[in-house]
């Protein structure tokens, strides 16, 4: 096969010229007439799919191909392979979200125009990796329906360890593929991050390497309950997304109704928390400062708590899916497979195991790279708030002073200031500790947000989700009945709550509590403000479609009357925030 041999130099440095060899079937054919989607029928296709990287491409889908499970039942894949004889490493993802629909990004971006620029094949199912790039670069493709799901019958129970059984067998049975070089890597975001998590723990023998981009693992504290607050947004409206895909399946677990029965962190969620510990297998797991409230918290906690000796993370402060289809992490995501799937002796090995971005402005950062995360140059500093004049200090307030907002009046909220002297970065996680009270209920569910404020005093916006543009720094929750922390779990900058008891509060008492502020990573130019945020409802509203709940809301709170936030004195009432030095 012809190839073309480019060289480039590589700025001024000492380091020798590199060869990049294209082959020659990576330019495409324009001639060749792309196969639509409808087209294709069950059994073995050869399809032409557009691929964007690499033009118009030829290649061999096998359609509804069968794979029995344990139990005897079926679950039905697609596979993508290349046209041409041999073996090669499998790219697979799996979820109930259907392997041959239409990109249900592609039918988004009428609704939101700011989902940014998300380029796949037309072949590319919802969050999955794209044939149309992974192909012609020799791996073969798999796509799962998983039970319950698609053509595939059973019961759905989403994010389960029954789910991640299922694709321990699928991924085995891809192994013994006389297409399959035997080396299995997972891919996807989101849903798709979430099974691989689960799958990983399991330790299926063939699987060499996983991609799981920003998926959580964690169901009640990532998006099931935040800070033990109901999430009756992006939760409940996922739910009934897949009730209402798979309408002829009866045996859809409810989880909605599984929210309202399990208030608490009880045997049924603690079934659905992935065993991190457990999982060995090499990672490069991507998290980012924007999906707060969903992804962002579980793709922390899935590379700090895997046991996997070799694991990489990429941090982000973008849109979760135009970030994933980016060329640059298309590239990134071939180089970790490449090394682990078909061995290759490339320079992955020398990629630093931490790169983030230190946000400055809207889609305006600078990436960075460390050894480990939490970073290892890390200075928790506290900041002492003080009620009197609304500030945040770093000596203590000798005396006592209270703030107080309406927690029924979405208008009110009280707020507290620091200026920076000098150019700062906050990368990690935040703790806010209160003192707290109520006179008029029992409980209270805390709002708490973290906001840059520019040298005239205007908020500096960032990404939030897939298409909100007015999101902030960083978020947090807590009902305050469930302020009990799990000591070995806590740290000074997060804590961890154990979510399995209710401590209600009684006429007039004042407790302490830790709001655990969701990771981020930010740069505070000399003369720019931070303020933290407390109020009784949502802080930042999401810019979504009228009646679509793409994204958390609590609409079910404790609150009542006035809360108390007390400061000075015996109430050290303190945000502690990570100074990277």
């Amino acid at each position: 096969m012809a190839h073309n041999v480019y060289l480039f130099n590589i700025g001024d440095t000492n380091k020798q010229k590199k060869v990049i060899t294209m082959n020659q079937h990576l330019l495409g054919n324009p001639k060749l007439t792309v196969t639509h989607v409808n087209e294709v029928k069950a059994g073995i296709n050869h399809i032409v799919v557009d691929s964007v990287q690499y033009g118009n491409q030829e290649m061999i889908m096998e359609k509804d191909v069968t794979v029995e499970m344990r139990d005897g039942e079926k679950l039905y894949i697609n596979i993508f392979r290349p046209n041409k004889d041999g073996k090669f490493p499998v790219v697979m993802s799996a979820d109930t979200y259907g392997k041959d629909n239409k990109p249900k990004i592609t039918n988004m971006g009428a609704l939101w125009p700011t989902l940014g620029a998300i380029p796949t094949s037309s072949f590319t199912p919802e969050e999955s990796p794209d044939p149309g790039f992974w192909v012609p670069n020799d791996y073969v493709v798999v796509k799962v329906a998983l039970r319950g799901s698609d053509k595939s019958k059973g019961v759905l129970s989403p994010w389960s360890k029954r789910e991640a059984e299922d694709y321990y067998e699928v991924i085995e049975w891809a192994a013994k593929q006389p297409w399959s070089n035997g080396n299995i890597g997972t891919n996807g975001v989101s849903y798709l991050a979430v099974t691989q998590w689960w799958v990983a723990s399991l330790n299926p023998p063939h699987l060499k390497a996983m991609i799981p981009w920003e998926g959580l693992n964690d169901m009640y504290r990532e998006v099931a309950f935040h800070g033990g607050i109901p999430d009756t947004g992006f939760y409940r409206f996922w739910i009934q997304g897949i009730f209402a895909r798979w309408t002829d399946n009866p045996n859809i677990e409810d989880m909605i109704q599984a929210q309202q029965e399990h208030p608490l962190f009880d045997d049924f969620w603690k079934q659905r928390q992935v065993p991190l510990s457990q999982i060995k297998t090499p990672l490069l797991t991507c998290a980012s400062w924007s999906t707060q409230g969903l992804h962002n918290r579980g793709s922390f906690e899935g590379f700090k708590q895997a046991a996997s000796e070799e694991k990489w993370l990429y941090v982000h402060g973008r849109k979760e899916w135009e970030s994933y289809y980016a060329r640059e992490n298309l590239e990134r995501q071939k180089s970790f497979f490449d090394f682990y799937l078909k061995e290759e002796n490339n320079d992955w090995k020398d990629t630093p195991h931490v790169i983030y971005e230190v946000r400055d402005q809207f889609y305006k950062g600078e990436f960075k790279s460390a050894s480990a995360f939490p970073l290892p140059n890390t200075e928790y500093t506290p900041l002492f708030l003080n009620a009197e004049n609304h500030t945040l200090n770093h000596a203590k307030i000798s005396s006592a002073h209270v703030a107080q907002y309406d927690s029924e009046d979405k208008r009110q909220d009280v707020s507290f200031k620091y200026t920076f002297d000098k150019d700062t970065e906050l990368v990690g996680n935040m703790n806010l500790k209160l003192w707290v009270s109520t006179k008029d209920s029992d409980d209270m569910d805390l709002f708490a947000g973290i906001k840059k404020l520019d040298r005239r005093g205007n908020e500096v916006n960032f990404p939030d989700f897939n298409h909100i543009e007015n999101g902030q720094v960083a978020t947090g929750w807590l009902r305050v009945s469930h302020r009990e922390l799990d000591q070995e779990k806590s740290t000074i900058a997060q804590p961890w709550h154990k979510h399995e008891t209710e401590l209600k509060l009684s006429q007039d008492e004042i407790v302490p509590v830790e709001i655990e502020l969701l990771p981020s990573g930010t740069l505070f130019k000399q003369g720019e403000t931070l303020e933290v945020v407390v109020k009784g409802s949502e802080i930042v509203i999401g810019n979504s479609t009228p009646g679509m709940k793409t994204r958390y809301e609590h609409e079910e709170t404790v609150n009542k009357g006035m809360h108390m936030i007390y400061t000075g004195g015996k109430y050290d009432s303190q945000l502690i925030i990570p100074i990277v030095n």
